[in-house]
């Protein structure tokens, strides 16, 4: 089925898998880096898509390079708060009505920032284009659904000290412990202060996420951390599934309590499972997928990064998402990081509708599905009444724009 651009900018959409420190402007950070004095490879936009944000890479390690560059100008509190605000932004121009921004607090904790501090510099940031943003729309002819947000708390699989002046300090205070201890202690900290800043704060945490690398780096190191927030009523999403198989996804919504997924891209691999138990691995992935459907965990699937990130993928009319709507599952699209990956909304919107066959219903329950399944920071009734907003609302727009009632 055909959709024009118009339609698909026009209609609410959400993005519940966005990293903060992967979707600055590139103008915002060539600037920063001129006042940070971080040379960059490039001091131009376009030198920078050809060095470091390219359109294409050549793997995962490649791909992630620029955050080198984007988290070493994001040390201050007011660059925190600037670059939250342009996103915010950013996403309402396209129509984009709900955002959860993701990010690891830790990689910008120092001595002169703390962990509330860094929060409290992106609420402020995504608070105040809220406020800009639906004054505006107050004034509109159209009555769109109002722009919300989310803040996401990230925690690294890995533990790397040269990561953040947060991370070389932790080194330095507990010299015989191990990588994998230290990956453990440092997201018991991140939840527990995520805790406490949830309950004694304005600041709109609504959940707690795991990400970095999966190979080697299984996500039960991080139970203990992901008990915790359980047990304090936050959501959670585990990066899953991008880069490992069926195997991680299962560990993240069984010992993580994950109640969505970001990517889960090998979902339906069967061939990657390497535990010698499972001596089924077809019945095994089948399980898995009915569990998931069952449940509604929801799939943050992001496709161009995945395009980018796997070498063998080499058209996204391969990609799983196919085989997630055959299945019926919940799925949300999401951009994943609009700098690195070069990429909106309504864009991947578009690529998906290019390779894969989506009627106008699937479209619809993918676009609600994003709302229903979002960690809303306002009590349910009210997110009942916000989500029947945006249906009323994109039903308005399909039929102006000739579609059938769906």
């Amino acid at each position: 089925m055909s959709y024009s651009t118009e339609f698909l900018r026009a209609i609410p959409k959400t993005d519940l898998h966005l990293h903060l420190d992967g979707s600055l402007r590139l103008a915002t950070l060539i600037e920063l880096a001129r006042e940070e004095k971080v040379t960059l490879p490039s001091q131009t936009p376009d030198g920078l898509v050809e060095t470091v944000f390219k359109p294409s890479y050549a793997n995962l390690d490649e791909y992630l390079a620029g955050f080198a560059w984007t988290v070493a100008v994001l040390q201050r509190a007011e660059h925190l708060e600037r670059v939250a605000y342009e996103l915010a932004h950013d996403n309402a121009s396209e129509g984009v009505r709900y955002i959860e921004v993701r990010f690891a607090p830790q990689l910008h904790m120092h001595s002169g920032l703390s962990f509330e501090a860094v929060l409290a510099a992106v609420d402020r940031g995504l608070r105040r284009a809220r406020d800009e943003i639906n004054a505006v729309q107050q004034d509109s002819p159209l009555q769109a659904p109002p722009f919300e947000y989310g803040i996401i708390v990230t925690a690294m699989r890995f533990f790397t000290p040269a990561y953040s002046a947060y991370f070389t300090r932790l080194a330095e205070v507990h010299p015989y412990a191990d990588a994998h201890e230290l990956a453990r202690a440092a997201s018991y900290e991140l939840a527990r202060a995520t805790v406490q800043v949830r309950d004694h704060s304005e600041i709109q945490i609504v959940g707690f996420d795991l990400a970095g690398s999966e190979h080697g780096y299984p996500a039960g190191n991080h139970k203990a951390a992901f008990e915790f927030v359980h047990k304090h009523f936050i959501s959670k999403t585990v990066h899953a599934g991008e880069a490992y198989g069926p195997e991680s996804i299962f560990q993240a919504i069984t010992d993580l309590h994950s109640d969505r997924i970001g990517h889960g891209f090998h979902l339906f691999d069967a061939g990657l499972i390497r535990s010698a138990e499972i001596t089924d691995p077809e019945r095994y992935v089948k399980n898995l997928i009915d569990y998931i459907a069952d449940n509604r965990i929801t799939i943050e699937v992001c496709l161009t990064s995945n395009l980018q990130t796997s070498p063998f993928l080499t058209s996204l009319s391969d990609h799983s998402v196919r085989n997630m709507l055959d299945h019926k599952l919940s799925i949300a699209i999401c951009t994943d990081n609009r700098l690195v990956s070069h990429t909106t909304v309504t864009r991947e919107l578009e690529q998906l509708i290019q390779h894969v066959p989506v009627s106008a219903g699937q479209l619809k329950n993918i676009i609600v599905y994003g709302f229903k399944r979002s960690f809303f920071y306002r009590p349910y009734a009210e997110k009942r009444a916000y989500v029947r907003s945006v249906i009323n609302y994109y039903d308005m727009l399909a039929r102006q724009h000739g579609f059938a009632e769906v």
